[in-house]
C-alpha cells in the first residue's frame, strides 16, 4: 500500500501582510496570562488550554516575521524524501546522515524503506544549529585577534 506523503497532509498556514501587526502584537504575548476562548455557532465556549495558547502564540509570532507555520506532530513518521525537504537538504546527503546514524531511521516491516521520526530530525537540526553557531562564534574571534 502506497504511503500518503506527511508533509502534504500537514495544515499550513501562510502569513498575510494585512494582519501582520496583529500578529506580532500576539506573538509577543506571554502564553500564562492569555487566555484564549472558543465560540462555537451555537453559542458553546471552549477555554483553550495553556498548551494550545503557547502554540498559537509562537505561530503568531512565526507568521508576524513572514514564515509559513505547518503543524506536525513529532511523532511523525517521515520518509528520507521529506526529511530532505524539511531540512534543505538533498535527499542522497540526507541517505549518508541515516546511513551514518547521525539522523536516527527505522526500517519499514519487510521493506528497505525507512522512515525518520520528526522529533529526531528537528534534534539533528538543532544539533547542526548549535555547530554551526559555534563556528560562527570561533570565527568571530579569531577575526577580533
Amino acid at each position: 500500500m502506497a504511503r500518503t506523503s506527511v508533509l502534504a497532509r500537514a495544515t499550513k498556514v501562510e502569513p498575510h501582510g494585512a494582519h501582520h501587526d496583529e500578529l506580532a502584537e500576539a506573538g509577543r504575548m506571554a502564553p500564562d496570562d492569555v487566555e484564549i476562548i472558543l465560540r462555537g455557532p451555537g453559542g458553546a465556549e471552549v477555554t483553550l488550554p495553556t498548551e494550545l495558547v503557547r502554540l498559537l502564540i509562537a505561530s503568531a509570532g512565526e507568521l508576524a516575521r513572514g514564515h509559513t507555520v505547518m503543524v506536525l506532530a513529532s511523532e511523525a513518521q517521515l520518509s528520507p524524501g521529506e526529511t530532505a525537504e524539511l531540512l534543505g537538504l538533498s535527499r542522497p546527503f540526507v541517505v549518508r546522515l541515516l546511513d551514518s546514524g547521525e539522523i536516527p531511521s527505522t526500517h519499514l516491516p519487510g521493506s528497505t524503506h525507512r522512515v525518520v521520526r520528526l522529533a529526531d530530525v528537528l534534534a539533528f537540526q538543532q544539533r547542526r544549529e548549535r555547530r554551526r553557531e559555534g563556528r560562527r562564534q570561533i570565527a568571530e574571534l579569531l577575526d577580533e585577534s
